[in-house]
Formats: structure tokens, C-alpha cells, sequence
């Protein structure tokens, strides 16, 4: 196929093509004269990825060639090519030297030993979740720390069914493109149903009376 296609196979710009070429997101294409060159169903497969773990994800262009450069290597595994997907959205932080972070590091790791996840140390998603958990216990919020292990049964719930889904689109980028994208946008979705609970917790349990509906505020607009 030629660029035009590629562009409207993808949706991503003839420009934006180009300039991902340039810095080694996506392969040139196959030469076939001066000024034209063909395009194959690869570039199709890691041009959708490449936008999505810049445009979706947010990763520094770099970032996002490593990440790439790793998911696409030989004879990489189902396995690893998602773990190489979900860990280039988070990156690596500096662990905290105070009480706290270490407290926090260790509560962390006998949360996955207690619940029998088999994760890599090296996961970021370890450092992430140690930084909140200290920065909780020196604020003081210990009521909400008491529901560290029900937060981790609904997350074991929500990605067991997430995985699920994925693995059965079969083709192995196909699956670490909706895990750039599921795990990107899942976060803002679950954090607005959490808020919209919230809301309607709080106006159930505190008494409250929650604001005018949507057909209440159409109807004043009118």
C-alpha cells in the first residue's frame, strides 16, 4: 500500500507518519522509485501502536521507540510483549529514603505475597503505589490505608476480566495496543465512576440532596 493508504488505514496524518519515521517509530518503507515507497500490514500494526503510546499514553518519543523496539523484537512471548507494553507507561521513580517509604515498600510487598500475585520486582507499578501509601501514612490517613486489601480484591477482579478480554483478539500487537490504550483511559474511567459513587454514596449515607438531574437542567434551558 501507499502512504495515503496507510494514513487512511490508521488514521494517523500523512505528516505525523512521516515524522515517526524519522525518529524510528515506524520502518521506512520498501523503496519503489525516487519519490515512492510501499507499505505493509507491519507498518499498519506498529503505526497504530507507536500513536497510541504517544498520543493515548502521553510517552516522550524516546520512550515510546524503546518501548516499541521491545515489543516488537523476535521471538518475544504473549506474556512479555504486554509486560513491555504496561510497564512503558509507568516510569521508574527514585524510592523514598524516610521511614515512611520503606514502611510503605515492605507493606507492599506482603500485599502481593498475601495475595499470591506473581509479580516481577521490577515492576514500576510497585515504586508508584509505595509513593501513595507513604505519602498516606504521613498524612495520618490510616482509614483509608484499612482498605488497601478491599482496593486490591476489586483491581484482581477488574484485571482478570481486562486480561481475559484482550488475550482472545489473538494477534499478539493488536493485544499490547489495547494495553497501552485500556490501561491509559481505564485510569480517568475508573477514577469518574469512583467519583460519581462517591456522590451518590454521599447523598445516601450523609443525608445530602444530591444537585438537579439532567432533564431538570434541560428544562430550565429551554
Amino acid at each position: 500500500m501507499r502512504i495515503a493508504e496507510l494514513s487512511r488505514r490508521t488514521g494517523v496524518p500523512i505528516p505525523t507518519i512521516k515524522y515517526y519515521m524519522r525518529e524510528g517509530l515506524i520502518p521506512q518503507g520498501e523503496r519503489t522509485g525516487p519519490n515512492q515507497a510501499r507499505y505493509g500490514e507491519e507498518h499498519v500494526r506498529r503505526l497504530r501502536l507507536a500513536r497510541a503510546l504517544v498520543e493515548v499514553g502521553g510517552l516522550p518519543v524516546a520512550s515510546a521507540r524503546e518501548a516499541l523496539a521491545l515489543i516488537f523484537s523476535s521471538g518475544i512471548s504473549e506474556f512479555d510483549v504486554l509486560g513491555k507494553a504496561q510497564y512503558a507507561l509507568t516510569p521508574p521513580r527514585e524510592r523514598a529514603g524516610d521511614d515512611a517509604g520503606d514502611e510503605a515498600a515492605a507493606q507492599v510487598d506482603e500485599l502481593i505475597a498475601r495475595r499470591g500475585w506473581q509479580v516481577k520486582p521490577g515492576n514500576p507499578a510497585r515504586r508508584t503505589l509505595a509513593d501513595a501509601l507513604a505519602t498516606l501514612r504521613r498524612l495520618g490517613e490510616d482509614d483509608y490505608l484499612d482498605l488497601l486489601e478491599t482496593y486490591a480484591e476489586t483491581a484482581e477482579h477488574l484485571a482478570d476480566m481486562e486480561v481475559r478480554a484482550i488475550s482472545r483478539r489473538g494477534d499478539l500487537h493488536a493485544m499490547a495496543e489495547a494495553i497501552v490504550i485500556w490501561t491509559t483511559l481505564g485510569d480517568p474511567v475508573l477514577a469518574s465512576l469512583r467519583r460519581l459513587a462517591q456522590e451518590a454514596q454521599a447523598t445516601r449515607l450523609l443525608g445530602g440532596t444530591a444537585g438537579k438531574t439532567a432533564e431538570e437542567a434541560a428544562e430550565e434551558t429551554a
